[in-house]
């Protein structure tokens, strides 16, 4: 549930809350054997004896769309659950501050945006945007508090909220393993801002910003959690039924149902907005779900499906992402989704007819994930075709779903894959030839995508689940107390 508290002074925005339940980290006991297991609960309870009398905050641009959101509504219940007092602000700002950080975001990756570098106008507009969410932050955060800002849409909260005397760690999720010049103008714009917080974290070493301490940058790589409704263990029954009853697949519901959290039963009421028509049951299909973000390049998966891939196979691709109008800080969503129809309006027929774009229901995110977990399941083949990735947790999640995957050697993707082990990685994302053909291989030799598929599994269980990841940050904040 998304809370919003308005503010008293004129100037300040409103402070956005969401509001989590605590969810039990028992769950993961079997998960992680017993020696794990031990030192995971060992952690989180000391944490909690330290921060009795302290809250942690978590404060990022958006409750919903994009993979920080999903991490944070996924980690912060547990942290609840051991007795830590987690909170997630989320903070507001115009078009025109989404405008400047969606080109901050652009400029981090090393891709050309706008104008390039961000202009003196731009720059008052962030900072104004900064000073309204400091003032409605001030009157909730405490000085003891610990806050973790995250991504270039927080930055400019650090100096305000140090000299409350919070301890404040800056997070960024976005990176590159090469610098370029637009890069470096980035960090040269938000480094002014983080310079006073007390650890920064990045989610691999590779992406560590020039000229910062380097006694406080920190590396802790994100996870994802088994046990939400979009990991949640789904039968074969279930998966065709919450398609069928989202408009995805040709056919009746029958019983679309779900578990939200806390074991609450779900089902679906919500309906997938689908180009090009539905997918037949029984049909194989190559999916990529991720926002509708020209780094995801979905022009380029339909332009290597109809190249490469659908001469060789019967089999259909679906590119899904949300609601290309329910993303608040993301506001090019919706040219992306219009030059994607465009492509694949000026197919031919044959091809065409096999190329689906699903804008999935952000009413709902419950529903939502539970749609994403099936669209995964029975996928046959998923790709992941990446010019740029921060870490790319979707692929995390098909991984756990036992999917073969074909992605990009690209950012947080390459730590994930091990190619040929657990998923294909492609070294060139823009290499059409080979990406359709390690898809029309996977495609055409089930024994192969199931031996990847299985590899993935392993991959995900031993790395990227919740507690590594939790277990990492309660080090980090025990020591910066």
């Amino acid at each position: 549930m998304i809370q919003s508290a308005k503010g008293t002074a004129a100037a300040a925005a409103q402070l956005t809350t969401v509001d989590l339940q605590a969810a039990p980290i028992d769950r993961f006991r079997d998960l992680l054997g017993a020696e794990r297991w031990t030192g995971f609960e060992r952690t989180m309870s000391e944490l909690a004896e330290k921060l009795r009398g302290r809250v942690v905050w978590n404060v990022n641009s958006t409750a919903r769309g994009g993979g920080v959101a999903e991490l944070l509504a996924a980690l912060i219940p547990y942290s609840i659950g051991c007795g830590i007092d987690e909170r997630w602000a989320v903070i507001e700002g115009s078009p025109a501050f989404f405008n400047v950080t969606k080109r901050l975001h652009n400029l981090l990756h090393g891709v050309a945006s706008g104008a390039g570098s961000i202009s003196d106008a731009e720059r008052q507009e962030y900072e104004r945007t900064m000073a309204m969410n400091a003032a409605a932050l001030g009157r909730a955060v405490q000085p003891k508090d610990v806050v973790i800002l995250h991504d270039p849409q927080t930055a400019g909260l650090v100096p305000s909220l140090t000299s409350r005397g919070c301890t404040v760690i800056w997070r960024s999720h976005i990176g590159v393993d090469q610098p370029n010049d637009l890069v470096r103008a980035a960090w040269g714009m938000l480094r002014p801002y983080i310079t006073g917080a007390a650890a920064y974290v990045f989610s691999r070493s590779a992406y560590e910003w020039e000229g910062l301490d380097a006694s406080r940058v920190h590396v802790i790589a994100p996870t994802i959690d088994p046990f939400t409704t979009k990991n949640q263990h789904l039968s074969d029954n279930q998966t065709l039924a919450i398609l069928r009853g989202a408009g995805v697949v040709v056919g009746t519901d029958g019983e679309a149902t779900f578990m939200r959290p806390g074991d609450v039963p779900g089902r679906i009421t919500h309906r997938v907005s689908m180009s090009g028509g539905r997918l037949p049951a029984g049909a194989d299909y190559v999916i990529q779900v991720s926002r509708w973000d020209r780094l995801k390049d979905p022009v380029g998966v339909v332009e290597m499906f109809a190249r490469h891939v659908a001469p060789h196979s019967k089999a259909f691709l679906l590119l899904a992402g949300p609601s290309a109008t329910k993303v608040d800080d993301d506001p090019e969503q919706p040219g992306i989704l219009r030059d994607l129809e465009a492509a694949r309006e000026a197919m031919p027929g044959e091809t065409r007819s096999r190329v689906l774009i699903a804008q999935l229901p952000m009413d709902d995110l419950d529903e939502n994930a539970a749609i994403v977990n099936a669209l995964q399941r029975r996928a046959t083949v998923v790709v992941q075709k990446s010019l740029a990735e921060g870490f790319g947790l979707t692929v995390a999640e098909a991984m756990f779903k036992s999917r073969p995957v074909v992605a990009s050697r690209v950012g947080g993707i390459e730590d994930q894959i091990e190619s040929g082990r657990s998923g294909i990685l492609v070294d060139d994302p823009k290499d059409l030839e080979a990406f359709g053909g390690n898809v029309s291989r996977l495609l055409a030799d089930p024994g192969e995508a199931q031996r990847l598929g299985d590899g993935a599994r392993r991959r995900i269980v031993e790395q990227y689940i919740a507690p590594r990841h939790l277990t990492e940050q309660a080090k980090l904040i025990a020591s910066l107390l």
